[in-house]
């Protein structure tokens, strides 16, 4: 009887980690980059990825118009990604400004 019930207590303890795990949401992290420059047209957007964030590197990570996610260098040691996120953020704030201009009409 009582090998049954710590079978029992090991089992139920098991797939309580599994959901315990499973709840968690994983970190999505760049584990090396690249130094191939990437196209402005074909890029979308970026995030900063931090060492203090949970992840082994820092990156900029571009995210492409068909949603591929691209591990490129941190900006302060590569010039060409510095360009590309002023370009980002340049057409971000074009769009931001025509949304404004959009909602000022209706």
């Amino acid at each position: 009887m009582s090998l049954r019930v710590a079978a029992l207590l090991l089992l139920a303890s098991v797939l309580w980690s599994h959901v315990a795990a499973s709840t968690d949401q994983a970190m999505d992290c760049c584990l090396t980059t690249t130094d191939a420059k990437l196209p402005h047209r074909v890029v979308n957007s970026y995030s900063i990825q931090t060492v203090s964030g949970g992840c082994r590197i820092a990156a900029t990570v571009f995210v492409t118009k068909q949603n591929l996610r691209l591990c490129a260098p941190p900006a302060t040691k590569n010039n060409w990604v510095a360009k590309l996120i002023k370009q980002l953020k340049r057409k971000s704030q074009k769009r931001k400004a025509k949304k404004g201009k959009m909602a000022r009409r209706q």
